[in-house]
């Protein structure tokens, strides 16, 4: 027993000595562009598709479930209602950022049996299960006010998800940067760079 713990302050005192440390690992580089290599781009979206909007554009405060849709000749993307109605759009040009969100959350069915007085603990399994949920989440400019939002649209799979937000950096003209896209501003001349 005291060879080891002799064997073990003799690697400690090495190791403060000479600096090292197991387990280090070389530092690597980051692009300077902030931009990541995620693999094959995805297939195109379909031009409509089923989402609900979650909220974030002024004056339109109710949730609603409806389309998503591509609107290619007017260069936005317009949300409409059940019955078909247009709710909302925004302007290609007014999206500054995108990126696909995902947030895993306990549906309300499994809450109510989760609280349920039920004997044995045969409500404790309820508390464990949760739903992912998908997000495309936009940061925009409004040409009408001139204010910056910040809105998303909760969608069926990762797959559209995915292919949305790849098609809509396309009609956008977003550069990546991370997990998503944003809008690169014009240097101003005279400006350092970062």
């Amino acid at each position: 027993m005291k060879k080891v713990g002799t064997f073990c302050g003799v690697v400690l005192v090495t190791m403060l000595v000479t600096g090292t440390a197991f387990a280090q690992r070389p530092r690597t580089s980051e692009d300077t562009t902030g931009a990541r290599v995620t693999g094959p781009k995805p297939p195109p979206a379909p031009q409509t598709f089923k989402a609900k909007y979650e909220g974030g554009v002024f004056a339109y405060n109710t949730k609603q479930t409806g389309t998503l849709s591509f609107d290619d000749v007017n260069k936005r993307l317009v949300f409409r209602t059940k019955q078909q109605q247009e709710y909302l759009s925004i302007p290609y040009a007014a999206v500054s950022g995108a990126f696909a969100d995902t947030r895993s959350r306990r549906p309300t069915g499994a809450t109510v049996v989760g609280s349920l007085p039920l004997p044995y603990g045969a409500n404790i399994p309820a508390l464990f299960f949760k739903k992912k949920y998908r997000y495309l989440t936009l940061q925009f400019s409004d040409p009408d006010s001139r204010a910056v939002g910040l809105t998303s649209f909760k969608l069926e799979s990762k797959e559209l998800l995915n292919s949305v937000l790849h098609t809509l950096a396309g009609k956008a003209e977003l550069e990546p940067r991370g997990d998503g896209f944003i809008r690169r501003k014009p240097m101003k001349a005279g400006s350092p760079e970062m």
